[in-house]
């Protein structure tokens, strides 16, 4: 599989031929919208948003800035911005995606776009440099012999990579002759649908005493996960929970392991840091200890 992402600037001046071209190949591609293109071409995010076949939206900040220079105030500003303006436009959540402009990300950004809900931060592995006005033979150059096996792809949707509509359907012609298939960053990463809930299976589970726990059947469980036998969970595995039902009153607890961080366990569990730390009136969010046995917030 390959996922094609394309990064919309202020003026998007391809969006749609861009999008008629993934529509008329049934190709499914990610979006990394800014506030700042939302503000400019509203109709244009309308239209991605509704497209067939179904792409995903991801975050890629209001104004374009570096991150690694702002505070983490000034990112989650950018962050929530930008998820307003799309989700007033297209109804949709950009969580849990985010591409740092210019790719420009550290610990503290992790940390700070993580913490407003971005667990996902994307980069890339083939950068088409298709803003600097390529040709389409150039573009195809830089995609078709670097392809692997989960490739991210960087496009552009604005007027200054002219090349990239024009190579598009080229690009996809020869990858689906290598035999991928497209998908988007979530089916790529196999996150679960945004909303979801999941569960980490810890020792002595079993699926019907999970299924119980949530209020769901258990093979509506196991459909959700792929699982054809009952009976066959790995601890450690990672469950989504089917449905919109509303969590467990079960208190559900974690203990900390060598290597583990507030950031990592907060991730793991779909929770902010702050509600970790303050579920467990941690003062110090960088002091935790091995054998801890932490409550998860719900």
């Amino acid at each position: 599989v390959v996922a094609l992402t394309f990064d919309d600037g202020a003026d998007g001046g391809n969006i749609t031929k861009i999008l008629s071209i993934l529509k008329a190949n049934n190709v499914k591609a990610t979006f990394f919208l800014t506030g700042t293109g939302a503000k400019n071409h509203p109709q244009l995010i309308k239209n991605i948003a509704t497209a067939t076949p179904t792409h995903q939206l991801g975050n890629h900040s209001y104004t374009h800035p570096d991150f690694t220079k702002l505070t983490a105030t000034q990112m989650t500003s950018e962050l929530s911005k930008t998820e307003t303006l799309i989700k007033s436009l297209t109804g949709r959540t950009t969580k849990p995606i985010f591409r740092a402009p210019f790719g420009a990300s550290n610990s503290a950004v992790l940390a700070a776009v993580g913490n407003a809900g971005y667990t996902k931060t994307i980069q890339w592995n083939i950068d088409t440099t298709d803003w600097k006005g390529i040709s389409s033979t150039a573009i195809l150059a830089r995609v078709v012999p670097n392809i692997v096996p989960g490739s991210i792809v960087l496009m552009h949707t604005g007027a200054g990579a002219p090349g990239t509509p024009v190579a598009l359907p080229s690009m996809i012609s020869q990858l689906k002759a290598k035999g991928y298939k497209f998908v988007t960053i979530s089916e790529l990463l196999k996150l679960p649908p945004s909303g979801s809930k999941t569960y980490t299976v810890k020792s002595g589970d079993t699926l019907y005493k999970i299924a119980n726990l949530y209020n769901v059947t258990v093979a509506a469980l196991a459909k959700a996960n792929n699982i054809t036998n009952y009976n066959l969970i790995t601890v450690g595995q990672v469950l989504v929970i089917p449905g919109t039902t509303p969590p467990p009153t079960t208190t559900v607890t974690y203990t900390v392991k060598a290597g583990d961080t507030l950031y990592s366990i907060a991730t793991k569990y779909g929770v902010t840091v702050t509600a970790l730390a303050s579920a467990n009136k941690i003062t110090n969010i960088n002091l935790i200890s091995v054998g801890q046995v932490l409550v998860i917030p719900k």
